[in-house]
């Protein structure tokens, strides 16, 4: 165990990663692009190597691949990992370890055969509505990437389907979108209620899944706008942007636990389905809570979630029911390494 490093692409929530790999006395790997690595080695008590690449997708190449084996190096995918190096060379051409099942990576698109929708029908867990954009009726969201930024999502909202088709043609013309992302745009039934991004762990070591912790995000402009009195919010009429800049952890009704609990586990079960051996490690859901007191998934992260650093050196507030102490999902994951390693079972969480 002692030789083992933990690295991680430098971006989304790797500080978590790194932060709670210290904590269980783990080797740290930053992998880093050119021109933002400044914070990972200002951070030397917590980052114990640097890897700088000029693109994250150069951890494929054999050198870089190389150089991880020879540090014994787990990769815990992220997001950025996801966009970034693609999901075809993440199965076909990475030949380091990988923490969890890197073949469900993919499932967290819309479209294509492996999406989230099916995922979630599979599992019987209550989604929004999805219409073909020429056919959706009454309130709406387009979920869309950016033509700048693919990295980001576009979100349109309209009352119907004239309004959505209006908007579309007005987000066209100034170039938020293009006509390539529209067509792996997905309509999607708009359901108001309270948002919750709830932070799962499926522990093989342990058989058992746990919620280690729930949280909210913080988006720009609609942060700012939200701020404002709903007069100067008309008065503005600014175009709505849902740029994810951050997090801050939440709690949710107690009453609502087990219906998280039970979602959780029928999460797991159908991944295993479609995609043996299924969930390993880190999940997040991201539900909204009707007035009806239900829960509605509209949103799934098969990796771990983008909101964890608001629980990095504090812990989880649901991680202690289940570990008698608060850690975050970062740190959990360590654990695991730990306790599989120690057990001669890494084979079994790592893909």
């Amino acid at each position: 165990m002692a030789s083992l490093s933990i690295a991680c692409i430098a971006s989304h929530s790797a500080l978590d990663v790194f932060d709670g790999s210290k904590d269980e006395g783990f080797t740290t790997i930053a992998i880093c692009r050119k021109g933002r690595e400044r914070m990972y080695a200002a951070v030397r008590e917590t980052v114990d190597r640097l890897l700088v690449l000029d693109s994250y997708k150069d951890i494929i190449t054999p050198r870089v691949q190389e150089r991880l084996r020879e540090e014994e190096a787990i990769i815990v995918p992220n997001r950025s990992m996801a966009v970034y190096v693609g999901y075809t060379e993440i199965e076909k051409e990475l030949n380091v370890p990988v923490f969890g099942n890197k073949f469900l990576l993919r499932w967290e698109e819309r479209v294509g055969e492996k999406n989230y929708y099916r995922l979630l029908d599979e599992a019987g867990i209550r989604r929004p509505r999805v219409w073909r954009i020429d056919e959706c009726s009454g309130p709406v969201i387009l979920k869309i990437q950016e033509a700048k930024r693919p990295q980001e999502r576009a979100f349109i909202f309209a009352s119907g389907r004239d309004h959505l088709l209006s908007k579309i043609e007005d987000a066209l013309r100034k170039e938020v979108i293009s006509e390539e992302q529209l067509r792996s745009a997905v309509a999607e039934e708009l359901i108001l209620g309270a948002h919750f991004n709830i932070n799962y762990f499926y522990s093989a070591a342990r058989g058992r899944l746990e919620i280690l912790s729930i949280d909210r995000r913080i988006q720009s402009n609609l942060d700012g706008l939200l701020h404002l009195p709903a007069r100067q919010q008309l008065e503005l009429d600014q175009p709505i942007s849902m740029i994810e800049v951050g997090h801050i952890p939440v709690t949710i009704r107690e009453s609502l636990l087990e219906e998280a609990y039970v979602i959780g586990e029928r999460f797991i079960e159908a991944s295993r389905r479609l995609e043996p051996p299924g969930v390993i490690g880190p999940f997040t859901l991201q539900a909204l809570v009707t007035p009806e007191l239900q829960l509605v998934v509209y949103d799934v992260a098969p990796r771990i979630g983008g909101g964890t650093n608001a629980h990095m050196g504090i812990g989880g507030q649901y991680s202690k029911l289940f570990l008698r102490r608060a850690v975050s999902t970062g740190r959990r994951i360590a654990m695991e390494i730990r306790e599989m390693s120690s057990q001669d079972r890494l084979h079994e969480i790592t893909t």
